[in-house]
């Protein structure tokens, strides 16, 4: 009787410093395909997600960018030569889960190189995204950059056998950048629906919820802005640090622990975003809890969210459009709609997509 026979797996990503949607799916791939190994430039387990030590974590040796772990914006430019200076892996399949860096890694000649794409690097390709809250002095340092990275980058994304995109709109950037058409795969949703459960102190019972990092290109000040034009709602901001600047009604509650994040899903009125995601995980989460999501007409968005079923999508970048989005939101969801919905994305399906792709390679 024949056996089936597990492949010799490694999984890399560009740096683990950070709880962000890219992480969850590295850590993901890593579980489902039962990586032993997982190579990456920076790990700083105390800000990333605990699963990670699950697994032998190998690391680039550059000094510079641990020491910029804090924020790894600074180590843009070191990027492409750490991951040019790891030795190639030599195992029957690599997975790099990348968002411009761990494609660079190289591989033997017997690996099979799979690159799940969560978009080209987006200071490269989408730079006016990238600095709009970055100085002058940087945004010149990057332009000058760009070119020879870009030709790095290139270079990288040819090294892989197949480029899988995390949606259609990542899929298109990807043709643009590389000239590459990647097979489209949704990215899984970890989030644990049953975990246990913690009340996050101090908020009002009906409150819209963002969950996103405090960057330019996510969106956050426009909804602080449109909220504050709103006072009679509330906006609860997660991955936002509490200041005395924001409105009375945008509550920040900085980085919280999956437990208080279940909490809030569950109780919240709805998941907003106004960033123009390469994906965008949190509506599905929010989905996976019976809450709907108000968010974006663009980017991943379109892939994840089903129009009048999921959620409702807020047609532009204005404040009219979001304040008007927020006060027709509905209140009668069908929350056993939105949940199964949400089950279009579960691991298991993620998984087997993966393991049929990395199998069709193979036998190229």
């Amino acid at each position: 009787m024949s056996t089936v026979t597990t492949p010799n797996t490694v999984v890399a990503h560009d740096y683990l410093t950070q709880r962000g949607g890219a992480e969850r799916v590295a850590l993901e791939i890593a579980r489902q395909l039962d990586a032993r190994e997982i190579i990456t430039s920076v790990f700083d387990a105390p800000n990333t997600f605990h699963g990670f030590d699950e697994f032998t974590i190998t690391e680039s040796t550059s000094r510079t960018l641990h020491s910029l772990r804090g924020d790894m914006r600074w180590g843009l430019p070191l990027l492409a030569s750490a991951w040019s200076r790891m030795p190639p892996v030599d195992a029957d399949v690599l997975v790099c889960s990348s968002s411009g860096w761990a494609h660079g890694l190289r591989t033997t000649e017997r690996t099979t190189k799979v690159v799940y794409c969560h978009n080209p690097a987006r200071w490269l390709y989408q730079r006016e995204d990238y600095v709009q809250d970055q100085s002058l002095m940087v945004r010149g340092v990057l332009g000058a950059l760009t070119p020879p990275l870009r030709a790095w980058d290139r270079r990288a994304a040819r090294s892989a056998d197949v480029y899988v995109a995390n949606s259609a709109s990542v899929a298109a950037r990807i043709e643009r950048a590389y000239g590459i058409r990647a097979e489209v795969l949704h990215p899984p949703l970890s989030i644990d629906v049953a975990g246990a459960q913690e009340p996050v102190p101090n908020l009002p019972d009906e409150y819209f919820l963002s969950v996103s990092r405090a960057r330019g290109y996510k969106g956050t000040s426009l909804l602080i802005d449109a909220f504050a034009r709103m006072p009679e709602q509330t906006l609860v901001l997660v991955g936002v640090q509490p200041s005395s600047a924001l409105p009375a009604n945008v509550l920040a509650v900085g980085n919280v622990s999956e437990a208080q994040l279940r909490w809030l899903y569950t109780h919240s009125r709805a998941l907003m975003s106004m960033s123009r995601e390469d994906f965008g995980l949190t509506p599905v989460e929010a989905n996976a809890f019976g809450r709907p999501a108000l968010v974006l007409r663009a980017g991943g968005f379109l892939d994840s969210t089903l129009e009048g079923v999921t959620g409702l999508f807020i047609e532009n970048e204005t404040l009219d459009a979001v304040i008007a989005g927020v006060r027709a939101f509905r209140t009668d969801w069908d929350e056993d709609a939105i949940r199964a919905s949400a089950e279009r994305f579960s691991p298991a399906s993620f998984a087997r997509s993966l393991r049929d792709i990395v199998a069709g390679v193979q036998v190229r």
